[in-house]
C-alpha cells in the first residue's frame, strides 16, 4: 500500500484537498503495479515549515512510502508530478 504524507504551510480548502488527493491518485501509477485503489494520502495544512530559516512563502513537504523497492527513474518521475500538483493546486512554488 503506498502512503503519501503532504505537509503544507498554508491553508487548504476542501476542494483543494480533494483535487490534490485525486491528482496524487493518478500520479502514483508511474510506479509499476501501484494505483489509487490502495493509496493512502494524508494532507496536513497550516504546518510550521521553515526553509532556509524562513517561512514567508508557501512551503510544502512530501513523503512517499512504498512497500518494496522501485527503480530510481520512477521516484524521479513521481517527484516531478508531485511538485507540479502542489504548484498547480496549492500555489506552492517548485
Amino acid at each position: 500500500m503506498p502512503y503519501i504524507n503532504v505537509m503544507v504551510s498554508t491553508d487548504v480548502t476542501k476542494e483543494q484537498e480533494i483535487a490534490v488527493k485525486a491528482k496524487l491518485g493518478q500520479a502514483i501509477s508511474v510506479f509499476p503495479g501501484k494505483s489509487e485503489t490502495y493509496l493512502m494520502v494524508n494532507i496536513t495544512p497550516n504546518c510550521n515549515l521553515y526553509l532556509g530559516g524562513k517561512n514567508d512563502t508557501p512551503i510544502a513537504m512530501g513523503e512517499l512510502k512504498l512497500l518494496g523497492n522501485s527503480e530510481r527513474k520512477y521516484y524521479e518521475k513521481f517527484t516531478v508530478e508531485f511538485c507540479n500538483i502542489l504548484e498547480e493546486v496549492l500555489g506552492v512554488p517548485q
